[in-house]
């Protein structure tokens, strides 16, 4: 840890995504202030931003909560990107985004996320790596602020919020949508719902009450918490509910919704033919695909694709060590990097690899996982042609042509792209319209479907290229 002796005050080169100043060191004087470093792609920063709302409500008479945007891809240098996922996850504290690593260096921050506390006048007191260590910053913040009150220093006036929010629209980052002959289901993440519309974007039904909250029902009266994955069974639907770390499922002539697996908290447990699927915590489902009687799902938190035998009714890891990583092998013995978006193609299992840019297959005869395109976390870019020179920037959705197409949403290329399965190539798609990071695409209805997630509107796209934007709710 680097030694920051002096009262601490922001440089001047930090860029303040929504708010116009950076918060004044005569204002951080008399609270403890919390500085957390973060990439909106990490999975890990987005389960402590739970922690940090948890401390911000506990010591809101006395404790400053400031988030520093660090990027991992290029995208990511771009501030309107960093306020896209500020209001995507309803930050209303100051957050900088630092893409030289200014205050990263200064305080000897080695990984994402990393939380940095400084006392009441504005010295370092401790340095935390890694989500899950909220006990011990609690603690710590407790003690700081006793020393500030025994001091007579403390500020007990809460922390002013501030936003630059999105507007109003009737979808909030919609991450999935999927179609069959009549109807359209759209994962409205920020609006903690599922919607099923005509193909013309009229709300037929909702599913989700459209606050954030874990509990089963029918049609509005559950709870879902930022739903993004969507399959259809047999007159079931099936969400990934991330941030309930639970699969759910719909039945669709009744509208019910019940839990099928996960205990509604972030957990870690291995299950291996788990007889009780709803038992098991997990870390972040965030797709889910319907095969054979059997519902396999990613957990991207956990790297690593689930298989839910919907027979046996057990829960099992079909592939991934759990490391971070692109390791090729059978079933345990490969590696994920928050593998994300995934499709059915014959015999296997196609993974979007998000945090590898990669796209994988799993084999159900062997769990053996090959990887088709994509070369590993730190070799990311915008390139399509021959399987070696393609290069993807955290693609997170996919879907798959029975006749060997696989449809990939390259998500911080904010762009569609095509891989031949046989060849390996992949080309880009040359359409008339603007994506904005978008993480959904399906096939289904006669064309593609896409949530472009980051401009909150489902979009369809024709085989003759025409784009045309879907009227949801309006």
């Amino acid at each position: 840890m680097s030694a920051v002796t002096e009262a601490f005050e922001f440089p001047a080169g930090l860029e303040w995504v929504n708010t116009p100043h950076a918060p004044s060191p005569v204002n951080l004087h008399g609270r403890v202030t919390l500085i957390y470093f973060w990439t909106f792609d990490c999975i890990n920063c987005v389960n402590l931003l739970a922690d940090l709302a948890w401390l911000e409500n506990r010591y809101h008479d006395g404790l400053c909560v400031i988030g520093v945007h660090t990027p991992k891809y290029t995208s990511q240098r771009d501030t309107r990107a960093v306020l896209k996922a500020v209001n995507r996850h309803h930050l209303r504290h100051p957050v900088a985004s630092d893409p030289g690593f200014v205050l990263w260096q200064q305080f000897g921050v080695r990984a994402w996320p990393s939380v940095v506390l400084l006392d009441a006048e504005g010295r370092l007191a401790g340095l935390y790596t890694g989500e899950g260590r909220r006990q011990e910053i609690d603690r710590r913040v407790a003690s700081l602020l006793d020393e500030a009150t025994q001091r007579d220093i403390r500020i007990y006036e809460p922390w002013p919020a501030v936003s630059r929010p999105e507007p109003r629209l009737p979808l909030a980052f919609p991450a999935r949508v999927i179609a069959n002959e009549k109807h359209l289901y759209i994962a409205d993440t920020a609006h903690h719902r599922v919607l099923e519309t005509t193909h013309e974007g009229r709300i037929l039904r909702q599913f989700g009450s459209g606050n954030a909250g874990y509990w089963d029902g029918r049609l509005i009266d559950c709870g879902l918490s930022s739903p993004q994955g969507l399959a259809f069974g047999k007159d079931v639907l099936y969400i990934a509910d991330t941030g309930n770390h639970a699969i759910r499922r719909v039945r669709i002539l009744s509208g019910d919704v019940d839990t099928v697996a996960g205990t509604g908290k972030l957990g870690r447990e291995r299950p291996q033919n788990h007889p009780d699927p709803a038992a098991v915590a997990m870390c972040a489902p965030v797709d889910v695909a319907v095969h054979n009687e059997h519902v396999y799902f990613t957990v991207s938190g956990q790297h690593q694709v689930w298989d839910l035998d919907l027979t046996r009714r057990s829960l099992d890891i079909l592939a991934g060590s759990g490391r971070f990583g692109i390791d090729d092998g059978e079933g345990a013995y490969a590696s994920f990097a928050q593998p994300s978006g995934v499709g059915v193609l014959a015999h296997a299992l196609l993974v979007a690899d998000a945090g590898a840019g990669a796209i994988r297959a799993v084999r159900f005869s062997d769990r053996r996982v090959t990887t088709i395109i994509g070369h590993g976390p730190w070799d990311f870019g915008d390139s399509a042609g021959k399987r070696e020179d393609v290069r993807l920037q955290h693609p997170l959705g996919l879907c798959v042509d029975p006749r060997g197409i696989v449809f990939i949403a390259d998500s911080y290329n904010s762009k569609l792209k095509a891989l031949n399965i046989k060849t390996g190539e992949v080309r880009a798609f040359n359409l008339p319209y603007r994506f904005h990071e978008p993480e959904g695409i399906s096939l289904g209805g006669g064309a593609l479907w896409i949530a472009n997630t980051n401009a909150h509107e489902i979009v369809r796209v024709d085989f003759n290229g025409t784009c045309t934007r879907i009227p949801v709710g309006e």
